[in-house]
């Protein structure tokens, strides 16, 4: 008799199910629903289940089968939408679980393909509710961290990078929470380095407000910790073969290196020298406009001076080579 009442089998797809279930139910349930605390652990439950068959654990591995089982029955309905806007109301324990899990669904293939990106593509208000999350302290650290496995999709990345929040980020950079600003400046360096060809796009077609804030809100902070990540971020963005074209119009702005030699002037070492591999750029520009030419001169004496204690720990050949280029080059110079 007990075969005609065998459980069901606890595959992946039912998994899913009974989580998807399970989010409705506490989704329309009032706080106090007796039931409620018993769903909740129930929800918990399937959740920390649904990592494991991600994730495996230590005695064994991922099965790609069960993988792929468990992210196409996760997109079939709105399982995604569900876990990530109910995400606040669960126990710390279960918001890392929901988190990973989500962060591990952007990366699934099924047929070879990111199912992950196509629902977002179609639901991008869930992108802008991730962003939206580094304003509650609860909730920034999980949201965050879905939010950059979400921007590893390219198409995913250039909304964000064309849509209003992409303002919000010099903001968040500030925020006084410094586990959150850290967060929130790794999501923006990822925005702006990750996908080489829609960053050289955006930084074309934004210029103006894009470096009116990043030079404001970031070079000139008064958040040593900002200045610092903010000129070191701006190197790695100019010296990217792909925003040669962008380089060359920053650093053909006197405006531009004036914020760059008050950072070359800064006590601190770190911000020296990632404010010099800026610098040397507009040294090295072949067509200087006259202004920076005539700035350069009228500054010589002291940045010639600067440059002759300037180093760094450790030896770089790499680094001395570049120094003494720039030191050639601004002794060469003729006032326009």
């Amino acid at each position: 008799m007990k075969a005609l009442f065998k459980a069901k089998p606890r595959t992946p797809a039912y998994l899913v199910r009974q989580t998807l279930d399970l989010l409705i139910y506490l989704s329309h349930c009032s706080d106090r629903d007796a039931k409620r605390e018993v769903k909740m652990a129930e929800l918990s439950k399937l959740i920390f289940e649904l990592k494991l068959i991600l994730y495996g654990n230590v005695e064994n591995e991922p099965v790609a089968e069960a993988c792929a089982e468990l992210t196409q029955e996760f997109f079939k309905e709105n399982t995604l939408r569900l876990l990530i806007i109910f995400l606040p109301k669960l126990n710390l324990e279960a918001r890392r679980n929901a988190t990973q899990v989500v962060a591990n669904l952007q990366r699934q293939q099924v047929k070879s393909r990111l199912i992950a990106s196509d629902y977002l593509e179609a639901n991008l208000d869930l992108v802008e509710l991730l962003i939206s999350g580094y304003e509650d302290l609860d909730i920034a650290l999980h949201y965050g961290a879905m939010l950059k496995e979400c921007i590893r999709h390219q198409s995913i990345a250039r909304h964000v990078l064309e849509s209003q929040q992409m303002k919000k980020f010099f903001d968040y950079i500030q925020i006084p929470n410094f586990d959150i600003a850290a967060d929130a400046t790794s999501t923006f360096k990822e925005l702006l380095t990750r996908h080489k060809s829609t960053v050289a796009e955006f930084l074309k077609r934004n210029y103006d407000w894009f470096f009116a804030e990043y030079n404001t809100k970031l070079l000139e902070s008064e958040n040593y910790v900002t200045r610092r990540q903010g000129v070191k971020l701006l190197a790695e963005i100019l010296l990217d073969r792909s925003n040669c074209t962008v380089m060359v119009r920053y650093v053909s702005s006197k405006d531009n290196m004036r914020i760059l030699m008050n950072l070359l002037r800064e006590p601190s070492k770190a911000i020296q020298i990632e404010a010099f591999h800026v610098f040397k750029l507009f040294v090295a520009n072949k067509n200087k406009p006259d202004d920076i030419i005539n700035i350069l001169v009228a500054n010589r004496t002291k940045l010639l001076f600067l440059f002759s204690n300037f180093k760094i720990d450790g030896e770089n050949e790499g680094f001395e080579e570049d120094k003494a280029h720039v030191v050639r080059e601004i002794a060469e110079l003729q006032p326009k």
